[in-house]
């Protein structure tokens, strides 16, 4: 295919894969049709040619399942509309179980994806062999069919979307090759590329493999990394039966499935390496890797026990090449966070082909609507740390990201590489207490500490894992007498200037004009009422206010709020989450324990609930402020780097005779969600409004000047709730939950648990849902009904209130 350059367009499309092809045909269909794709080769050449074509909906949340779901109806319906075929056959993917623990994992993926809709079927043995005759029965404990997947061609299905979207209007250019991106004052202004500029409204950034270099040229940060990804194609094999249902093997590391009369055999095997770390070459294109038999040939001896046939089977094709993943295995799909109208859609972790028509049509509803059709916050590019971007972290990273892809997935799986990196100045501190540590946005947090004697080390299972007791005791703590968290990876966003009350006032749907030293607990929206941040702010002067954010989502606050900041605005924001450490002393006992190490008065009266001032403690001067996330009285204690040791030592010290408690953030997750406080990206994001989301209480609908979102709340408000976040506790106190198990009111599915952990004081497996009613709320139907929730393909009874089930009045914090 090929056109003339136009001078401008409304969207430029960089990479002529299945996800930019796509992305051209579902802005097509919605009417757009002034957007010209390039490609610096031909369709197909940088990754996608190579695809072994597998569709199937196994994804690990309910964003990316759904995600494939659009791909469906794609593969579905495509040659229907524009004659060329996709390939597509449904053939089903069976993923087979070679041990008790993996067929344990696949019962709780196969109760996670029928959250989203998902057809899964668990099989015994039997039931196994009569769908897929070829394996070896030997060692098998079962498998879980989705029979409503299927295979495709990924060079026809490419071809096919673009041949719809030139027959709509769409310009595909190929052998041109995207040179840089303009921009101007945060947007982007159009490409450059060696034929001359195109002035464009909209870039997206669909390079494949070369998003990361070419990111980098507007400054957009997209971390990911070329490994070496192979597959063999075996001879043909006589009598083969045609269109077998996929085998998905994690533990022979490898899926096998019929290709015209052969088997093709791919492998996800640990020990990649990765290829090109210093950049991958411009001018290559349909790249193929040396094959290595010496590393490969182990794992292919493992799959000829599980299929005897291929033992005799020669190989005609033994391919490696190079395929794209992440440092977190998640994609990135989105909105850059810092420049306006630059969209990635990358780093797809070798399932490029089976999300990519459904990632093009997410994108392309996302260009023309202003918003995301479906909540992504795992794969949104605002998640991305600077670290993230370095060379030799990419290197150990990513390559672990591809060793763990077929492992099995235990619930909280922390990564060995490139660590540590990120410490709190208590780290040493913490580690001498016992932290074990797990890593979350680069940092080390202490997740629970290991008595004297206890192996410091996680021991992974879907039970009860050997931190289950020591996190219980760390729990009751702070519920019982006193517990001390290491905060420290906290973001902290300091904003001043003249404007930063007007600034933060017209973000904020809370009132921020407070006087100095109060803290204010508030949420930040889009013009479509959805939850862009979840913050608290500590007015520190009068034009001078400190933000606290999460570790993970302090990028995305810092980029959504420079955002805001207008040209005639004096404003300034610096990140100074490095700069300061933050202990959160909790519980019944914390004003006993600090009291005596401050002159400050910390009674009830002179330090109520949301006061935050500078008080002297031990030697030196922190910034106490009165707030809790575990429900509980406490201070969160914002200290200097530089004195960050002392006030720990001080702090111990005085709770000795306490019986003080360091606490990890197991606990600290068990606490808050007996509490039922909310977590951005686990129980709300920008899909998610505050009513929906139970948090209206915080909305000061008639402050002076209003706030972003309002009338899309209001119009919301006015509509009535049909769908709510509400809190669940099992009845049987064994079953655990981790998220995404589907929920059922009545027997009929109603929605999926968001996040959970073991509520220890509340006796049972405590979790945040979100539940879709028939219609408009109407009054007590959230809680009335008979609700169980789906835990490894059995369904528990579990309890409901949209109220905190723990402390619901919140007296505790305010006594």
């Amino acid at each position: 295919m090929g056109a003339t350059l136009p001078a401008r367009a409304q969207v430029v499309i960089v990479g002529g894969g299945i996800i930019g092809t796509s992305t051209a045909y579902h802005l097509a269909r919605r009417g757009w049709t002034d957007v010209v794709l390039l490609e610096k080769n031909t369709l197909t050449s940088g990754t996608t040619w190579h695809a072994a074509g597998l569709i199937t909906q196994a994804r690990g949340t309910d964003g990316t399942r759904q995600i494939v779901q659009r791909s469906l109806e794609v593969f579905r319906s495509l040659e229907q509309d524009t004659g060329f075929s996709t390939g597509f056959v449904e053939t089903g993917t069976m993923n087979l179980a070679r041990s008790a623990e993996r067929l344990e994992e696949l019962r709780h993926q196969a109760s996670a994806v029928r959250s989203s809709g998902v057809d899964a079927v668990l099989l015994d043995v039997d039931q196994t062999l009569e769908l897929h005759p070829l394996l070896n029965p030997e060692g098998l404990h079962g498998s879980l069919h989705f029979p409503r997947d299927g295979r495709g061609s990924a060079t026809d299905t490419t071809i096919s979307l673009a041949r719809g979207a030139t027959a709509r209007g769409v310009r595909v250019v190929e052998n041109v090759s995207a040179l840089d991106v303009t921009t101007s004052n945060g947007r982007v202004t159009g490409v450059v590329t060696e034929q001359g500029t195109i002035e464009a409204e909209y870039v997206v950034n669909a390079t494949g493999m070369w998003g990361r270099e070419f990111g980098a040229k507007a400054g957009v940060q997209v971390p990911l990394q070329a490994l070496a990804h192979y597959y063999v194609v075996t001879d043909a094999i006589p009598g083969l039966p045609r269109n077998l249902p996929t085998v998905k093997s994690g533990d022979e590391y490898c899926y096998v499935k019929d290709e015209a009369g052969a088997l093709m055999v791919g492998f996800f095997e640990p020990g990649s390496y990765a290829w090109a770390s210093d950049g991958i070459p411009e001018n290559k294109s349909f790249i193929q890797l040396p094959e290595d038999w010496d590393h490969l040939g182990p794992f292919y001896e493992k799959i000829i026990d599980r299929v005897p046939v291929l033992a005799d089977a020669g190989i005609r094709l033994h391919f490696c090449g190079p395929e794209s993943f992440t440092p977190d295995g998640n994609y990135h799909l989105g909105e850059a966070p810092a420049l306006r109208n630059y969209f990635v859609a990358a780093g797809f972790n070798s399932v490029g082909f089976l999300s990519g028509p459904g990632a093009g049509s997410v994108l392309a509803d996302w260009i023309v609507d202003g918003r995301s059709p479906i909540d992504l916050p795992e794969a949104d590019p605002a998640r991305v740390q600077r670290h993230e971007t370095n060379r030799r972290f990419l290197e150990q990273r990513v390559v672990e990201s591809l060793d763990l892809s077929y492992e099995i997935h235990w619930p909280f799986q922390q990564r060995s590489s490139a660590r540590p990196l990120r410490v709190s100045p208590l780290y040493e501190r913490t580690e001498a207490a016992g932290a074990v540590f797990g890593e979350l946005a680069g940092w080390e947090r202490a997740n629970w500490y290991a008595p004297d004697g206890v192996a410091k080390e996680y021991q992974y299972s879907f039970g009860r894992q050997n931190w289950f007791e020591h996190s219980a005791a760390e729990h009751r703590a702070i519920r019982e007498n006193v517990g001390v968290i290491d905060t420290s990876s906290y973001g902290k966003l300091l904003v001043q200037g003249r404007d930063a009350l007007r600034v933060l006032q017209r973000l904020s749907v809370n009132d921020v004009d407070v006087a100095v030293d109060r803290i204010v607990y508030t949420q930040w929206l889009n013009e479509f009422g959805g939850i862009e941040s979840d913050v608290t702010v500590t007015r520190l002067g009068e034009d001078q206010f400190l933000v606290l954010s999460g570790p993970a989502t302090v990028n995305r606050d810092l980029a959504h709020l420079r955002r805001h900041i207008g040209p005639e605005d004096c404003c300034t924001v610096a990140d100074v989450s490095g700069t300061m450490a933050m202990l959160a002393v909790m519980g019944p006992d914390a004003r006993r324990l600090l009291q005596p190490l401050t002159d400050a008065d910390l009674s009830a009266d002179a330090f109520p609930f949301g006061r935050s001032a500078e008080i002297d403690l031990g030697l030196g001067f922190v910034r106490a402020t009165r707030v809790t996330f575990v429900g509980e009285l406490g201070w969160e204690l914002l200290i200097p780097a530089d004195i960050a040791r002392h006030i720990w030592d001080t702090v111990a010290d005085g709770g000795r005779d306490l019986g003080l408690r360091p606490v990890g953030y197991h606990a600290m997750n068990s606490l808050r969600l007996e509490k039922a406080y909310r977590s951005w990206g686990h129980d709300i994001s920008s899909g998610d409004n505050l009513l929906e989301a139970g948090l209206g209480f915080t909305a000061k609908w008639d402050k002076l000047g209003g706030f972003i979102g309002r009338e899309a709340l209001l119009a919301a408000k006015d509509a009535g709730v049909s769908r709510r976040l509400v809190q669940f506790v099992l009845e049987d106190p064994e079953p655990l939950l981790v998220h995404d198990e589907p929920i059922y009111r009545d027997g009929r599915l109603v929605g999926r648990v968001a996040s959970a952990q073991y509520g220890h004081t509340l006796g049972g497996a405590v979790a945040l849902g979100w539940v879709t009613a028939p219609g408009p709320e109407t009054p007590g139907w959230f809680e009335t009904g008979s609700y169980t929730i789906e835990v490894a393909d059995r369904r528990v009874p579990a309890r409901t209130s949209v109220r905190p089930m723990y402390d619901p009045k919140s007296e505790r914090p305010k006594s």
